[in-house]
C-alpha cells in the first residue's frame, strides 16, 4: 500500500493536511532543506522548534516508477511518514477506494451481465438493491477502520512485501505467488464461513449477508462490519507470513473486491466444477449450508459441503 499512499499523498493528501495542518515556517524549512525553494530565514535561527519536528526524507516507495513531491509535502505539521497522518490517509484510501470499486463493478455488471429474471423470483425483495446499497454504506467504513491497522504496518515495513525480483526470491516466484495467495486465502476464508455458519455467531454476524437469498451485485459487500472483516483476514496476513511483490498485492487487491461482485452477479456463464463462480455461490445464498468457498470448489468437497448448483440455474 505504500504505493498507492504515495500517489495519494502527491496529488491529495500533500495539499490537503498542508492546508489543515500547516507547518511554522522554520519547520517548513527544517523538512525541505533538500528543495532548493526552502532557505534558511530568520525563523531558522529557532533550532529548538526546528529539531523537534523530524526531518521528513522522500524515498521513491518503488524503483519503477515514483513521484517527486512538491514544495506542499514539506508544509505541514504531519509529515508523510507520521504513523497517525498515514493512519488517517489509509482510512480514507480504504473507505473511499472500496466504494468506488463497489459502485463500478456492481453497477457495470448490473448494467451488462446481472440476469433481470432475478426481480421475478419469489425470494428476491423489495427494494432490495436499495437495501443492499445502504447496508454496504453502513459497513465499509467500519470495515476500514479495523483493516487499516494491516495497511499501516505494511507501508511501516513489517510485513514480506517487495518491490522489484531481486529482493524477492526469485524470477520464479513472481509467478508462484498467485497460486499461493490464491489457495491460502481460499483455504482460510472457507473456514472463516463456516465457521460464521455457526449457530452461535450466525444469526449476530451473518445472517444479515443471508438477507439477499437472491442478490444482485451490489450485495456483494452488503455485510455486517465485522463479517466482512472477518472474511477478509486472510487476505492482510498472506504478505505477512509469505512474500509478496507490491504491485502483485494492488492487483490481488483489485481483483478480490471485482471477484466478490462476479459471484453475486447471477450470470452463471461458469458452471464449473472447479471454480466456485456465480452459480455455486447462489445455491449458498439459497440453501444456505453449501458452498462456503470463496475462489474454488476444492475446500467444500474435502469438506463435505459441496452442492452442484441446480439444472436450472
Amino acid at each position: 500500500m505504500d504505493v498507492v499512499l504515495e500517489v495519494f499523498d502527491t496529488f491529495l493528501f500533500d495539499r490537503l493536511y498542508a492546508a489543515v495542518l500547516p507547518a511554522s515556517p522554520a519547520t517548513a524549512a527544517y523538512r525541505g532543506l533538500q528543495n532548493t525553494k526552502f532557505l534558511p530565514n530568520a525563523t531558522w535561527s529557532s533550532m529548538r522548534e526546528a529539531g523537534t519536528a523530524a526531518a521528513y526524507k522522500y524515498q521513491p516507495a518503488s524503483q519503477y516508477f515514483s513521484f517527486e513531491p512538491s514544495d506542499l509535502a514539506y508544509m505541514s505539521r504531519w509529515p508523510r511518514d507520521d504513523m497517525w497522518r498515514q493512519a488517517l490517509s489509509l482510512y480514507l484510501i480504504t473507505w473511499i477506494f472500496g466504494l468506488v470499486i463497489y459502485f463500478a463493478c456492481a453497477t457495470l455488471s448490473y448494467v451488462f451481465i446481472f440476469d433481470k429474471n432475478t426481480f421475478k423470483h419469489p425470494k428476491y425483495l423489495k427494494n432490495q438493491i436499495r437495501m443492499e446499497i445502504k447496508q454496504t454504506l453502513v459497513a465499509l467504513p467500519v470495515m476500514a477502520v479495523v483493516t487499516v491497522p494491516f495497511f499501516v504496518a505494511e507501508v511501516r515495513g513489517h510485513s514480506k512485501m517487495y518491490d522489484s525480483t531481486a529482493d524477492g526470491p526469485g524470477l520464479w516466484y513472481n509467478i508462484l505467488q498467485f497460486p499461493l495467495f490464491i489457495t491460502f486465502t481460499d483455504f482460510f476464508i472457507y473456514w472463516i464461513h463456516r465457521g460464521l455458519h455457526h449457530p452461535a455467531v450466525y444469526k449476530r454476524l451473518h445472517k444479515p449477508h443471508h438477507k439477499w437469498i437472491m442478490p444482485t451485485p451490489y450485495a456483494s459487500h452488503a455485510f455486517h462490519p465485522l463479517d466482512g472483516y472477518m472474511q477478509s483476514v486472510p487476505y492482510h496476513v498472506f504478505p505477512f507470513i509469505f512474500p509478496l511483490q507490491k504491485f502483485a498485492y494492488i492487483a490481488l487487491f483489485t481483483f478480490i473486491n471485482v471477484w466478490t461482485v462476479f459471484i453475486h452477479d447471477g450470470e452463471y456463464v461458469a458452471n464449473s466444477p472447479i471454480i466456485n463462480g456465480a452459480a455455486c455461490h447462489t445455491m449458498h445464498h439459497l440453501y444456505f449450508n453449501y458452498n462456503y468457498g470463496q475462489f474454488t470448489t476444492l475446500w467444500d468437497r474435502l469438506g463435505g459441503s459441496y452442492r452442484k448448483p441446480n439444472e436450472e440455474l
